[in-house]
């Protein structure tokens, strides 16, 4: 017997209803504002140079010169300015400035004083030029010097090289370690102490710097320099001329040797040796850097030896150190003591 119900039917009447499902929209975190872009146009804005080219900028251009900045002014206010085809001199450098004026050369403090009245218009002497301003190879003025500049390099003769061949033998101060003066040289080897070769390169340097701001010396006519030597008022304008004459003018020409057995007996005789130039100028530098060291100074510091040394410098072209006694005592037993030498027979 079939079944009443109909399960079929059953299930249709049933209503289903699917369960809603939930959806996540994105949501922007953060809202950015829209970039303003700067679209391409056909006029053309004035052109400015980038932040890093400053050489367009009038706040980044040099300053004038001098001599430039006064032309400048003279040519506005209707005056008359300086002539800017010569170089500035010394006088109108250090016009003013009177610690400036006390540092130079007596010499050039005398003439400095004596110029403003008697000089001419236009006379430039110590010019603190070293180029020819206009160009070229034409002669100019250097102050008391008299350079001339030197001529236009002609073409290498040799095919295929650029410079010509170098001038053999060549010179002694070609190569880098002999680029400074042989006396300068030693007697910075000399104040070198505990292999420290840059102190003793900044003393040398403060010695020179020492002569050329001293007055003129007074010379001894009982110690006389060398002969042949400048006269004394050029000497601070040269500064490793002041330092030569000095050392050459007190080296020993020999020095005392002990032989013992010489006499028989075990006896020393004392026997004169001649030196050469360079022991002459060692032994002269050791008798003034011990006379310096013994000296007494008002200053103190780094610069206080380097004074000392050319407080002794300047003693010995002016007579008044103790080692033009020490150079006569060692000449005047060099002579006592010339009868000691054997001289080899003629065969």
């Amino acid at each position: 017997m079939p079944p009443r119900l109909n399960l079929l039917n059953f299930t249709r009447s049933i209503p289903y209803r699917a369960k809603a499902q939930t959806q996540w929209l994105p949501c922007p975190v953060a809202q950015f504002a829209p970039t303003q872009a700067r679209t391409y146009s056909d006029v053309k804005a004035p052109q400015e140079p980038p932040a890093a080219d400053r050489s367009k900028r009038l706040d980044a251009q040099p300053l004038p010169h001098v001599s430039e900045e006064a032309a400048q002014m003279a040519e506005i206010t209707g005056g008359e300015g300086p002539d800017l085809s010569q170089a500035t001199p010394v006088e109108e450098v250090v016009k003013g400035d009177k610690e400036a004026e006390e540092k130079l050369p007596k010499i050039m403090q005398d003439q400095l004083k004596s110029k403003s009245s008697s000089a001419p218009k236009g006379s430039r002497s110590y010019s603190t030029s070293t180029t020819p301003i206009g160009g070229g190879s034409s002669a100019f003025d250097m102050g008391l010097m008299g350079f001339k500049s030197p001529p236009a390099a002609a073409a290498p003769t040799v095919p295929g090289l650029k410079f010509d061949m170098p001038a053999l033998p060549l010179p002694k101060d070609g190569h880098v370690k002999h680029r400074y003066d042989p006396v300068v040289d030693q007697v910075t080897n000399l104040l070198m102490r505990h292999g420290r070769k840059s102190v003793a390169q900044r003393n040398m340097a403060l010695i020179l710097q020492q002569l050329r701001t001293a007055p003129v010396p007074t010379i001894n006519p009982q110690r006389p320099l060398l002969p042949g030597a400048p006269p004394p008022s050029h000497l601070p304008l040269n500064p490793v001329l002041y330092l030569t004459l000095a050392i050459d003018s007190v080296a020993p020409l020999l020095r005392i040797r002990s032989q013992r057995g010489a006499a028989g007996g075990g006896v020393a005789l004392q026997i004169p040796v001649p030196l050469g130039q360079r022991q002459r100028r060692r032994i002269a530098i050791q008798w003034i850097l011990g006379s310096a060291s013994k000296r007494r100074t008002n200053v103190s510091g780094k610069t206080a030896y380097a004074q000392r040394v050319a407080s002794e410098l300047i003693a010995v072209v002016e007579g008044r150190s103790a080692v033009w006694e020490r150079r006569n005592a060692v000449h005047k037993l060099g002579v006592s003591a010339r009868s000691n030498i054997v001289l080899p027979r003629k065969k």
